[in-house]
C-alpha cells in the first residue's frame, strides 16, 4: 500500500445535486492522526477541440455563474450516467456547436482540481467537421465563435479565454502547428 494513503474512516453526505455531490470524509493520515477532507464528487466530463477546414477553432462564449462573467471555451459537457466519453464528446460537440464528426482523437484525460474534486475530463480533438444544427439544453445559452490560433492566443492574454482546458487546447494547437512547419 502507498505510504501516503489516507484511510477513510467516515463519509458524511452533505448534498446530492444534478451536477455534483458534496461529502466530508474523516480520514486517518499516514502518521495515524485524523483529519477531514471536503470533497466534490463529479461524474466526469468531455471537452472537444474542433478545428474547421479553414483551420479555425470552434469555441463557445457563455456566462459562467460561478465566475459571474462570460468567458470563451472549447465545447464541453458532463458525462451522462453510463455514457462512453467518445459518445459524449460527439453529442456535446453537436449540441453546442451544430458540428458533427465521426473522427475524434483522444488527446489526454486530466483531473481538474484533485485537491478537492474527482472530476476527470477527457479531451478530444478533430479537424473533420460537418455543419449541422445546434441542439442546446433548455438552460444553455451561448454564442458560437470561429477564431484563428492567433486570435485565441490573444483571448488568453486578455482573459477572455480563462479556463485551463481551453488554454491547454490552444497550446496543443500551437505546438502541433509548430511541429508541422
Amino acid at each position: 500500500m502507498d505510504h501516503l494513503y489516507e484511510k477513510t474512516l467516515k463519509t458524511t453526505e452533505i448534498f446530492k445535486g444534478r451536477v455534483i455531490d458534496l461529502q466530508v470524509d474523516e480520514v486517518e493520515l499516514p502518521n495515524g492522526k485524523t483529519s477531514t477532507r471536503e470533497l466534490v464528487k463529479h461524474p466526469g466530463a468531455v471537452a472537444i477541440l474542433p478545428i474547421t477546414k479553414e483551420g479555425k477553432l470552434v469555441l463557445v462564449r457563455q456566462y459562467r455563474k460561478a465566475l459571474n462573467k462570460t468567458i470563451v471555451e472549447i465545447p464541453a459537457g458532463k458525462l451522462e450516467a453510463g455514457e462512453n466519453p467518445f459518445d459524449s464528446a460527439k453529442r456535446e460537440l453537436e449540441e453546442e456547436t451544430g458540428y458533427k464528426t465521426e473522427k475524434l482523437e483522444l488527446l489526454l484525460s486530466f483531473y481538474t482540481s484533485p485537491g478537492f474534486a474527482d472530476e476527470l475530463i477527457y479531451m478530444y480533438w478533430t479537424n473533420q467537421l460537418e455543419k449541422g444544427k445546434t441542439n442546446m439544453d433548455d438552460d444553455e445559452f451561448l454564442d458560437i465563435l470561429e477564431v484563428t490560433l492567433e486570435e485565441a492566443e490573444q483571448m488568453i492574454k486578455d482573459q477572455i479565454i480563462h479556463d485551463a482546458k481551453t488554454a491547454y487546447a490552444v497550446q496543443f494547437l500551437k505546438m502541433r502547428k509548430l511541429e508541422n512547419l
